[in-house]
């Protein structure tokens, strides 16, 4: 009887510690997790934007990645890669895939003041400082809303 008892009491112990650990992790996600897309439907894309019209965002080993979703939902390439450390700062910087080449990449998270809701903005190219004017405009830049959970993780 004694043993039946602490195993029930060890079993909703392990519930109870779940439970809490899964709404931790909820509640410390970073802002740029989950599946982004372009919301103009009518947008134009380049052959390599179009890697970039969705992207799921999650983790990756140590980090957390940005990879591509093709119009079907299929997971295509890893397009970005950064450290956890920076996951809940407003601004990444790094290098992304543009084709098979690397580019800079700066991605801004940021509340919608119409909305209210989350969106990120994306800029690609070769400059180091996207905010100068001298030879360093974007390649590529949009913004993306969240519209689920992510499904695609890198390979």
């Amino acid at each position: 009887m004694r043993n039946i008892l602490r195993h029930a009491i060890l079993g909703v112990s392990l519930l109870v510690a779940a439970t809490s650990a899964a709404k931790f992790a909820n509640a410390d996600e970073s802002p740029f997790f989950g599946r982004w897309t372009v919301p103009d439907k009518n947008e134009k894309f380049s052959s390599k934007g179009l890697m970039y019209k969705t992207f799921d965002v999650a983790p990756c080993t140590n980090d957390f990645c940005g990879v591509s979703v093709g119009e079907d939902g299929t997971c295509g390439p890893t397009l970005f890669r950064f450290l956890t450390a920076h996951d809940h700062e407003e601004m990444l910087k790094g290098h992304g895939l543009w084709g098979n080449v690397k580019k800079n990449i700066e991605i801004s998270s940021y509340v919608n003041p119409d909305t209210k809701e989350g969106e990120l903005t994306v800029d690609v190219g070769d400059g180091h400082d996207f905010g100068s004017r001298e030879g360093s405009m974007p390649t590529y830049d949009a913004t993306y809303k969240r519209v689920s959970a992510a499904t695609c993780t890198a390979k």
